[in-house]
């Protein structure tokens, strides 16, 4: 384990919250190939799927970094009602803005 870890469970935190090193380089390539995706379907042009999509993998990336980076899958649950409305407020607004462009419209 690294020198944070060990100081993470020596100031009293569970050892259950600390994971690997490998684990967060694994978590980071995910990040890391989810991005690529989305610049991958910025070339392509896949229509009326291409916001869902671009979505879809918002919300895949912001839940990842949510429960493994800060470790929200084991905090309280008020915290966790605190990010997923952050994450609905984020979805509402975008997708309001796609509306005042008429994005939605034939």
């Amino acid at each position: 384990m690294s020198a944070h870890v060990d100081s993470h469970i020596e100031a009293g935190h569970d050892a259950e919250h600390a994971h690997s090193d490998k684990r967060y380089w694994g978590i980071a390539l995910v990040l890391a190939l989810f991005t690529a995706a989305e610049v991958i379907l910025t070339y392509l042009h896949i229509g009326k799927l291409f916001i869902p999509v671009l979505l879809i993998l918002m919300v895949i990336k912001f839940l990842t970094v949510v429960f493994e980076f800060m470790h929200l899958r084991l905090d309280n649950k008020v915290f966790k009602y605190l990010f997923y409305s952050g994450l609905c407020l984020a979805v509402a607004v975008y997708v309001a803005a796609l509306s005042t462009f008429k994005f939605f419209v034939h």
